[in-house]
């Protein structure tokens, strides 16, 4: 039976970043949702997208879902900030029957609720800063919210290259984040939020430069949420077995569009557990 014969509720989750990042959301998810299956492409060869204007990130967010959706997908997850803030109109414009789900959304209602007196910082690349995605989704939810941001482009190449610790990767957090803090009351935010998927693996060094008791918002785990709310309400969750019997842990299938074998090894840093290269398919753009 092919992809497209199979019942939708036993379709894999559809899952895209710019590369590696995205992991620590399909990290959460896999948390969240154990039975289900997964298709990963990290858009390697064309990172990072936070450098690069909204209309192009709209255009690569289009050309790397394609290969999700001709898999045969129930449902896209837009694993990166920067595609999230400019390319969810045209993907759902694109693709109407399969629901898509960004992380951003998920991200500022995490934050709105863990902000007593609503200060939020926002830390992200320079393409969601521009676009305040972040801003618009959280003053929604608490219009009397202040929100300060600031770009933070080296985190993804701190973690592209594997670097999360040590005192190059302090001397980075403490240039963005000093500054930050310091536009707020007392020098401290109630939280901020990781509004990168590269940001989570710079979270201890981060935390250095944070004061005491600023909450750490990572949209990882509640996209997950939103993602198993998603399903149950279509009623596309995967279907389980008899009563009684152990259902099988769910199959994750990787694609990447450059160099296998570096996706593996800083790969590995996000999802937390080994990647083997032979195991993560290459495709062409």
């Amino acid at each position: 039976m092919t992809a497209d014969q199979k019942p939708a509720a036993s379709l894999p989750i559809g899952v895209f970043d710019s590369g590696v990042g995205g992991l620590t959301v399909l990290r959460a998810l896999k948390k969240a949702l154990p039975h289900e299956d997964f298709l990963y492409l990290g858009d390697t060869a064309r990172l990072p997208y936070g450098t690069k204007s909204g209309a192009t990130v709209a255009r690569y967010a289009l050309q790397t879902t394609k290969v999700l959706v001709d898999q045969g997908v129930k449902l896209l997850v837009v694993a990166c900030n920067t595609a999230s803030a400019v390319a969810l109109p045209g993907l759902t414009q694109a693709y109407p029957n399969i629901p898509v789900v960004g992380v951003i959304e998920p991200g500022a209602r995490a934050c709105a609720q863990h902000a007593p007196h609503g200060r939020i910082a926002v830390i992200a690349t320079g393409s969601t800063v521009r676009g305040a995605a972040y801003q618009t989704a959280i003053l929604r939810l608490r219009p009397e919210a202040t929100i300060a941001t600031r770009p933070a482009q080296v985190f993804v190449a701190l973690a592209e290259e594997g670097w999360t610790d040590g005192p190059e990767v302090e001397a980075v957090a403490k240039r963005y984040l000093t500054p930050l803090m310091a536009e707020f009351p007392g020098g401290k935010p109630d939280c901020l939020v990781l509004g990168c998927t590269h940001f989570p693996v710079l979270a201890q060094a981060i935390r250095k430069h944070l004061p005491e008791g600023v909450c750490l918002v990572d949209s990882a785990e509640t996209t997950a949420e939103s993602v198993a709310a998603e399903l149950a309400r279509r009623g596309l969750l995967k279907p389980t077995g008899t009563t009684g019997d152990a259902q099988a842990e769910g199959s994750v299938h990787f694609f990447a569009t450059d160099d296998p074998e570096r996706f593996a090894k800083v790969g590995e840093i996000f999802l937390g557990q080994p990647l083997n290269a032979a195991d993560i398919t290459l495709v062409d753009l």
